[in-house]
């Protein structure tokens, strides 16, 4: 059988480095990457790797990823163009593609006029992503205005799953499609000043608890039920922890930063020691949220 590069040479590389495409510039490379043009194309994708039995992987913004420095076996599928990244107004609200990042949809919702997403400011990633992890704090979730979410199995087939038919969780779902191709929203109508300002205050004070924007860095934990991740590993005295280039942050202890020349192994590392001294110290068991390949 050939392999996918062979049967997808002008939408297929080899060996291809990850780092470049991740917020830690960190990781090894890709044994196949795949940058699909249309949904058609996509979809045939999907069914060969299936039927080759292709392990796939979808790299979406990359924000909320540690990729190892061991080459990734299989194919990673990169949705990026206009048939995955666009952003429409509809009579009740916005449509847009999984691989818009959410940046444009807030964007485009402030400009239109349509509240409901605007305390999302400063979270990062692509609208697909962050519906499937349901992205949010105390001031809303983005699962909350979710109408309708179009998504794409791997046999390449469509299946539009409703409001009533999905269920959003503390920064999870229950799509566990392979692909999201586009999400429609539900939102209401506001002027886009108030909006605006409702944006500014969410942006000072999602930033003020993050580390530096200079700074590369990925959020470690889940917050434990009723309790907060970063006050545990500071009560634990881990703030300014580090391991190799790796460090807790000082601003948001659930935070790791990545020095230069910081390596997967180092944050793996950091990440394992935190958790150890977290249960030592509290009895409690933390939960990884950063998604590590």
């Amino acid at each position: 059988m050939p392999t996918v590069a062979d049967a997808f040479p002008e939408i297929v590389k080899t060996r291809e480095p990850l780092a470049p495409y991740t917020h830690l510039k960190i990781g090894g490379p890709a044994e196949y990457f795949a940058q699909p043009r249309t949904v058609d194309e996509l979809a045939c994708l999907l069914k060969f790797c299936t039927a080759s039995q292709s392990p796939v992987r979808m790299l979406g913004g990359g924000y909320n990823l540690l990729i190892r420095d061991d080459p990734v076996s299989g194919v990673v599928v990169r949705l990026h163009g206009p048939a995955f990244s666009f952003v429409e107004t509809t009579p009740t609200g916005i449509r847009c593609g999984g691989g818009t990042p959410l940046f444009e949809l807030l964007a485009h919702s402030v400009k239109a006029g349509l509240g409901g997403l605007e305390t999302l400011v400063g979270l990062r990633g692509t609208v697909g992503g962050s519906v499937r992890c349901n992205v949010g704090d105390k001031n809303g979730e983005i699962g909350a205005c979710v109408r309708r979410v179009v998504v794409l199995h791997d046999d390449g087939t469509e299946h539009a799953r409703t409001r009533d038919q999905l269920t959003f969780g503390d920064h999870s779902s229950d799509l566990t499609e392979p692909v999201i191709l586009s999400v429609e929203f539900d939102l209401h109508s506001e002027s886009p000043a108030a909006l605006l300002k409702r944006m500014r205050r969410a942006w000072v004070s999602r930033k003020s608890c993050e580390p530096l924007s200079f700074q590369s860095a990925v959020r470690m934990f889940r917050n434990p039920p009723g309790q907060d991740a970063g006050k545990l590993i500071d009560k634990a005295g881990l703030s300014r922890y580090r391991f190799g280039g790796a460090e807790v942050s000082e601003r948001n202890p659930n935070y790791a930063i990545a020095h230069p020349g910081t390596t997967a192994r180092d944050i793996m590392k950091l990440l394992d020691s935190v958790a150890t001294h977290v249960k030592e110290f509290s009895g409690v068991e933390l939960r990884r949220e950063l998604n590590v390949w």
